[in-house]
């Protein structure tokens, strides 16, 4: 083969793997984000619902941001059916888990590393609660619910309602007792429309500023108290 040939094909290898080696450059950062792994984590949700869970009878929202007293909360997936309002918190976790359902934390562990994060069943209490106010509904007709996706594995028994995105469907699907009307339903759901805020870069700019005031607030506090 003349030097010339060799030049052209190398060329043509660099021209090819130089975006795949991009894109897995990126793909490696991105994974290591919280923000996307939160992102991907609720788009699996989201797909399963998709195929498993009739839109005319779960009628979904997704990226739900609500304000509040103090600044806003975003709820990750809310299914709004006659069965009552299933208010989904996702959390996409690699590794072990620990926890019980009264602790404030819970434990990650990978490898020999732990990680504590917050709690997601109390978490998700201020979404049902922001949810319960909005909409005037009974305790009963909010069912919290939350989902690990990733490779995780539970290491304590966990609640009912804190599952694994295999066991998502089929929890939600376990309530078959009809406690609203079609007129509530609607209402409902004509309630949430009204109060959201529209889904954009803005909003999730605005949320995520509230998050961290909130956060300075905390630290403040703490060292106050100290």
């Amino acid at each position: 083969m003349s030097p010339t040939l060799v030049s052209h094909a190398i060329g043509q290898l660099f021209t090819w793997l130089l975006p795949v080696v991009v894109a897995l450059t990126v793909l490696k950062i991105l994974s290591k984000s919280r923000i996307f792994k939160g992102k991907l984590g609720e788009l699996v949700v989201n797909s399963h619902a998709k195929l498993a869970l009739p839109s005319d009878i779960y009628h979904p929202f997704t990226n739900l941001t609500l304000t509040t007293t103090d600044g806003t909360t975003q709820i990750d997936h809310v299914f709004v059916s006659r069965f009552g309002v299933f208010v989904v918190e996702t959390k996409n976790m690699q590794g072990w888990i620990f926890g019980r359902e009264k602790q404030s934390h819970w434990t990650q562990k990978i490898n020999r590393t732990t990680y504590p994060f917050q709690n997601p069943l109390r978490q998700n209490y201020k979404h049902t609660r922001v949810l319960h106010e909005l909409l005037e509904l009974n305790p009963d007709q909010l069912h919290s619910v939350v989902v690990f996706t990733g490779n995780s594995q539970f290491k304590t028994q966990m609640p009912v309602n804190v599952v694994h995105v295999r066991g998502f469907i089929k929890h939600i699907r376990s309530f078959q007792q009809p406690i609203l009307s079609e007129t509530q339903v609607c209402d409902i759901i004509n309630k949430i429309e009204a109060a959201r805020l529209i889904p954009s870069r803005a909003t999730e700019r605005i949320h995520r500023n509230n998050l961290n005031d909130k956060a300075v607030t905390s630290k403040i506090t703490t060292k106050k108290i100290r």
